[in-house]
């Protein structure tokens, strides 16, 4: 693990936690009971997509620290978001924002926190 995640750029802890993110939502799902895996892709995508975790990030109000709600707005205002065509960008730089916490808490060695932000947001996520 990475001694300062803080210098890594907020885009490139978004793309670890992006990374991050999906394994814990496909872990969940395969834990949950047997699916075919088309169906299991299907479902992972819904919840990894860039609505649901900027829907996420308003479930985890009040229980992020200084630290962690910092390094979410360095990946929500990050500069150089390439936003896909059917994406809406404020969504989309939530998401980021999402993900780049994900991918710092990771890179800290914080697997607990993780999973409880996590564990949080699976429960409330409709």
């Amino acid at each position: 693990h990475m001694n300062h995640p803080k210098q890594l750029s907020p885009l490139t802890l978004a793309f670890l936690g992006d990374a991050v993110f999906e394994l814990l939502v496909r872990e969940r799902f395969v834990t949950d009971g047997n699916a075919p895996v088309a169906k299991l892709h299907k479902k992972t995508v819904a919840v990894v997509c860039a609505s649901a975790q900027s829907r996420a990030i308003f479930l985890l109000e009040g229980l992020l620290s200084e630290e962690e709600t910092d390094i979410y707005k360095r990946g929500r205002n990050a500069n150089g978001h390439h936003v896909p065509k059917n994406a809406d960008p404020v969504e989309y730089r939530r998401a980021t924002g999402l993900e780049a916490l994900f991918g710092y808490l990771y890179l800290k060695g914080e697997q607990a926190r993780i999973r409880f932000l996590f564990d949080h947001i699976w429960e409330h996520l409709e």
